[in-house]
């Protein structure tokens, strides 16, 4: 799928300031469609527009497969890196594809229909933010992937705070959190694909300040580049959180969550907190946080005693 933000990108690091008509021309677009994406990507902050003739406001950070392989080091003999300039889900891709030996990391610069739980979207901009999938094949029952996402969840704040996030952390099931704002979520879907399990785990994580996203989404919104500094780039960040998972998925095979239980709980933002907690039917529970069950389910003591809560969403979370 074509990107014409990348395009024109591209075509703004070579040559600036430039016309609409003339960037049309080059990416082979009607000066319209030109200008209307021009406007998007000034709202982002990625270009700036003055007379008429648009130039990058910065560097801009492209993905490139070979420098996120190279970033994975020994892993990266492993692992299959793709880089799509855009599709409609990177995740979605992977589990349309007929599944070849070995696994594959697919990014998108450009993420159009990105989705969250329950079929919620994933709202990301061109340039400010890392979408990308890893498919892999596992051998454990198929029971016991039901608590992938808590493993997948712990290799992803070791990542942040290897980065620099110190204080990133975990809300369940699946959201990275970092000082109480949303930095990222996981989402990870199952097929059974011949004879083998395979699990494509999907992240988003917010790596620059996107303008008007806050108010767009009415939540608190973070991005690591208001605890990094400097922020590495977004290949340097993929490749730290694809090769945690990698090493959390290798032992998850082999031990289930037993291995990353402890850990989830320590990074854990609300533990000891008293949750109001959304269950899939609509009724809202409430509870004092208290660790995980032995399936991964949220351990929460309500006054009818101690329950395990294995679909929900957190609503709120104040000191117990």
């Amino acid at each position: 799928m074509r990107s014409l933000a990348i395009d024109l990108l591209r075509a703004l690091g070579v040559q600036a300031p430039r016309s609409a008509r003339e960037l049309a021309a080059d990416c082979d677009a009607r000066p319209a469609e030109v200008e209307r994406c021009l406007a998007r990507l000034e709202h982002t902050g990625l270009v700036k527009t003055d007379n008429g003739a648009a130039r990058l406001f910065a560097p801009f950070d492209f993905l490139d497969a070979a420098d996120i392989a190279r970033g994975l080091g020994p892993r990266a003999a492993r692992l299959r890196v793709d880089v799509a300039h855009a599709c409609l889900s990177t995740s979605s891709t992977l589990l349309a594809e007929a599944t070849p030996p070995g696994a594959r990391l697919l990014l998108a610069e450009e993420q159009v229909a990105g989705r969250g739980r329950r079929g919620r979207r994933w709202l990301s901009c061109v340039g400010t933010a890392l979408t990308m999938s890893l498919r892999r094949g596992f051998s454990c029952a198929p029971r016991a992937l039901a608590a992938l996402p808590l493993a997948a969840g712990v290799a992803a704040v070791r990542a942040l705070r290897a980065l620099g996030a110190a204080d990133a952390a975990l809300k369940w099931p699946n959201d990275l959190l970092v000082r109480g704002g949303k930095v990222g979520g996981i989402l990870i879907e199952t097929r059974l694909q011949g004879r083998e399990l395979v699990a494509v785990t999907g992240i988003g994580i917010n790596c620059r300040t996107t303008p008007g996203l806050e108010a767009r989404l009415g939540r608190r919104i973070a991005a690591l580049q208001e605890f990094v500094d400097p922020l590495p780039s977004r290949n340097a960040i993929a490749a730290r959180v694809a090769g945690e998972l990698l090493a959390a998925f290798d032992a998850f095979d082999a031990h289930g969550l037993a291995a990353f239980k402890q850990e989830w709980e320590a990074m854990h933002a609300y533990a000891g907190q008293r949750l109001r907690i959304r269950l899939a039917d609509g009724r809202v529970l409430a509870g004092v946080a208290d660790g995980l069950a032995e399936d991964g389910g949220l351990r929460l003591r309500t006054r009818t005693g101690m329950r395990a809560i294995r679909s929900g969403r957190v609503v709120s979370a104040r000191a117990a």
